[in-house]
């Protein structure tokens, strides 16, 4: 046999033999060790409520009030706790950030803009309007918001849901994840884990 086919034929061995290690056996691996290990995750976190699909635990979505025009711009509910801005208006498919930079003068109007709508939603004044309600996440799904900003939105959720402040913050405490292994990042709160939990009250 020529040394070139000798090549040749090893060559694609080698090929056939990666394809079925990294393209079939490794992945499958990988699905069931995920399966195992974390159930929940592996399948997106997906959460049902009386067997409707209402969201995902790891992507953040809005909580607006219903509008018969799609057309029409959305509006926030007043009877829900609300997420953190999204770049690419919550669409999983639209991931990403806005790309503006600290000077950029679309960037601070923005969050002026911003300051202004979220203080008058909330009724406080524009100084105590915490950072992540004026800035959205690198991804822009981020499901999670400070303690403080959730905290910002208790007077409003009580006032229309007729709940006590008192019962909110405990929900909000319920609610909220630690540090990511115990000491990256800052606890957050989950706005669709905690807005169900708003949602079960009596």
């Amino acid at each position: 046999m020529p040394a070139f086919l000798r090549t040749h034929l090893t060559a694609l061995r080698m090929l056939l033999v990666m394809t079925v290690i990294l393209g079939i056996a490794y992945p499958l691996l990988v699905t069931g060790v995920s399966q195992l290990a974390f159930p929940a995750r592996a399948n997106g976190s997906l959460v049902e409520v009386d067997g409707r699909l209402v969201g995902s635990g790891l992507i953040g979505q809005r909580f607006d009030l219903p509008q018969s025009d799609p057309d029409a711009p959305a509006r926030p509910d007043p009877k829900w706790f609300q997420p953190r801005p999204s770049a690419g208006g919550y669409d999983p498919t639209a991931s990403g950030a806005s790309n503006l930079g600290p000077n950029s003068d679309d960037l601070l109007k923005a969050v002026e803009e911003r300051r202004a709508a979220v203080a008058a939603f909330d009724g406080v004044d524009p100084a105590d309007v915490p950072p992540d309600a004026l800035t959205a996440s690198g991804s822009g799904l981020d499901p999670h918001i400070s303690v403080a900003y959730a905290r910002e939105q208790v007077d409003r959720v009580a006032r229309e849901r007729g709940i006590p402040a008192e019962r909110l913050d405990q929900l909000i405490d319920r609610c909220t994840d630690g540090r990511s292994l115990g000491f990256l990042g800052q606890p957050g709160v989950n706005v669709l884990q905690l807005n169900r939990a708003v949602a079960a009250v009596k």
